[in-house]
């Protein structure tokens, strides 16, 4: 369908309206309720009593998981629970959520530390994947900020032996200097995604359903904010696209994930 079939209240280069709320559940470690649009996420942070069985043991390694869920009101009809454990997509997107995170997070500098991402869809309308990815790293700097201040995640240099934890090791008091740092050796650079796609010869960021149900061609753009990219995921739905048309979609996937960056950092610019 052409764009001009389609009613857009947006500019074709402009992102749907975010908004952030921190610590929207009080149990997690980090926790945020994050609305793109009408897709709204609640993505939360857990830290797991150990490391995964499959690690070696006494590993100074940590390890970041995600998981991902439709909620059963969040589409336009019921979407059934997956009991028997995720299927195919929703696998396909947790990992690429896992991924993503892992792509901007040291996970010699985080230490032997599990952490588990759950990102639950409340509402869906389009780019879902995408909206968990960028409100994931929210919450996991937030809760890597967390566990820094109360002294459980600390520099290489600093952590005790099996000796020192015998002989009554107290926890080191990082400064404020020292722990920002240690945060941003932790994670290095943010990670967000976005979503683009061409509807006849126009080209639209962060596709809403009807923008999404009408491309000719869409993509799914993971990007770091030294940018990097984590993952392209680029589909013609029943049509093809040039190199020209390729390199017009990542450019505005660029565009998009260059202030997907800027928002995560205003918004965390001064939580604790």
């Amino acid at each position: 369908m052409k764009s001009g079939d389609i009613e857009v209240s947006r500019d074709k280069d402009k992102l749907r309206e975010i908004e952030v709320t921190l610590d929207f559940t009080p149990n997690a470690l980090a926790s945020v309720l994050y609305r793109q649009g009408e897709t709204v996420i609640l993505a939360c942070v857990t830290k797991a009593d150990g490391l995964p069985r499959w690690f070696p043991r006494d590993s100074q390694r940590g390890w970041v998981h995600a998981e991902y869920s439709l909620l059963p009101g969040s589409t336009d009809s019921r979407f059934r629970r997956e009991r028997n454990g995720a299927k195919g997509r929703t696998q396909e997107i947790e990992r690429l959520v896992a991924r993503s995170l892992r792509g901007a997070i040291d996970l010699e500098q985080l230490g032997p530390i599990a952490l588990t991402v759950d990102c639950d869809v409340l509402n869906a309308d389009g780019g879902t994947r995408c909206a968990s990815i960028t409100a994931a790293c929210i919450a996991l700097r937030l809760a890597v900020r967390r566990l820094i201040n109360e002294g459980e995640c600390l520099p290489i240099g600093m952590r005790p032996s099996r000796e020192d934890l015998k002989n009554g090791w107290k926890k080191p008091n990082l400064s404020e200097e020292e722990k920002s740092n240690h945060e941003n050796n932790v994670i290095m650079n943010d990670v967000a995604a976005v979503s683009v796609g061409l509807i006849g010869d126009d080209i639209y960021l962060d596709l809403d359903y009807i923008l999404d149900s009408n491309a000719d061609v869409d993509m799914n753009v993971v990007m770091t904010s030294n940018g990097e990219f984590v993952e392209v995921q680029g589909t013609g739905e029943e049509s093809t696209y040039s190199r020209e048309q390729l390199n017009s979609l990542l450019d505005m996937a660029e565009k998009g994930n260059s202030l997907l960056h800027k928002m995560q950092v205003k918004v965390l610019s001064d939580a604790n």
